[in-house]
């Protein structure tokens, strides 16, 4: 099981409880910035007075440490979740020795605002989706599709209600986000922001670092939520995965554009829609090329019980969670016997 840095402790968990309820051993590595978490989780599960080998916890940089993993003879089925690059990778290699994979990878997530769509309840799942978490989640809404007759309502209130939006250390109170989890992500964020400026995007709030709100006098890797507006979808900041808290809005003239819209990506983990109209709401529930669809609800969560899981280059293999869980982490045999 080799997890990301994003959710440390979640993402082992889900995928370490149906490994060991079906019967497998297991060994996680987890992203090396997070070695703390798998720590004390292995530690839990030691001191439930698991059978010695049954679990066991690898920790180290990936391209050794995982690459042994995934290329020893002795390991049968891989499950990974973070970077597309590195999943496409794995696959690679797990097809040529024969190992069962299970891959979730990047997303560009769409969330469509209708001209139908309540105002407070789109701008607050918007807020929540593109920049609770520090937008680095696998499933937050980085492209906003706003119809015409809305937009400009949306982004003044957009607006306003990320400046209520507090940055600093994820542990003080009042604290509505935090920081940015290293010196290179926050470069790359940044990167993108220059990008987006030259090819047009314009910056409506945020796009660059600032100072922790706590005032505790601690630098970090903070950065202010940003909003980029009068996007085209062709651009880079629509088609690639920043993973921090920028957003773009997309403006478009109805519903069927918008579906186009959001549909037109590499990448298809979740998507959602903000609307009155069940009409629009059933048909975006069918034909969004995504795993996971969201109506008036933020694109970014999770539950534990139904699969977790995209299409095109966000997943590949057997969901994860719920009963699909099983697929993956069992093997199905067929016996005959001749009484």
């Amino acid at each position: 099981l080799i997890t990301p840095w994003n959710f440390p402790i979640a993402i082992p968990a889900w995928k370490i409880a149906p490994a060991l309820a079906f019967g497998n051993c297991v060994v996680l590595k987890p992203a090396d910035l997070v070695p703390g978490s798998a720590w004390a989780l292995a530690d839990i599960i030691h001191r439930s007075g698991i059978p010695a080998g049954v679990f066991n916890l690898v920790i180290g940089p990936g391209r050794v440490i995982g690459e042994a993993l995934v290329n020893h003879a002795d390991v049968a089925a891989i499950s990974f979740t973070g970077s597309t690059g590195v999943g496409r990778g794995i696959a690679e290699a797990c097809v040529k020795s024969g190992k069962k994979v299970q891959l979730e990878m990047g997303g560009k997530n769409p969330q469509i605002v209708l001209d139908d769509a309540d105002l407070n309840q789109a701008v607050e799942l918007s807020a929540q989706s593109g920049f609770y978490s520090t937008g680095q989640r696998c499933t937050a809404s980085s492209r906003l599709i706003v119809t015409d007759k809305i937009y400009p309502a949306f982004i003044e209130a957009l607006q306003a209600r990320m400046a209520q939006i507090k940055v600093g250390d994820a542990r003080a109170a009042g604290t509505d986000m935090g920081p940015v989890v290293s010196q290179a992500q926050l470069e790359q964020d940044l990167s993108y922001v220059e990008i987006a400026k030259a090819e047009g995007a314009r910056l409506a709030a945020g796009g660059a670092r600032v100072a922790c709100h706590t005032g505790s006098g601690k630098d970090g890797f903070y950065m202010a939520p940003t909003l980029f507006v009068d996007t085209e979808a062709g651009m880079r900041i629509n088609r690639e995965e920043v993973f921090g808290p920028v957003a773009s809005v997309i403006r478009v003239k109805d519903y069927e554009e918008a579906l186009a819209v959001s549909n037109d990506t590499p990448f298809g983990l979740s998507a959602g829609i903000a609307t009155t109209s069940l009409k629009y709401a059933t048909h975006f529930k069918r034909h969004s090329q995504a795993g996971m669809v969201m109506v008036n609800l933020p694109t970014a969560g999770v539950d534990y019980h139904v699969p977790f899981g995209g299409r095109k280059g966000s997943s590949y293999g057997p969901r994860e969670q719920g009963r699909y869980a099983q697929e993956f982490y069992t093997t199905v045999k067929t016996a005959y016997t001749l009484a």
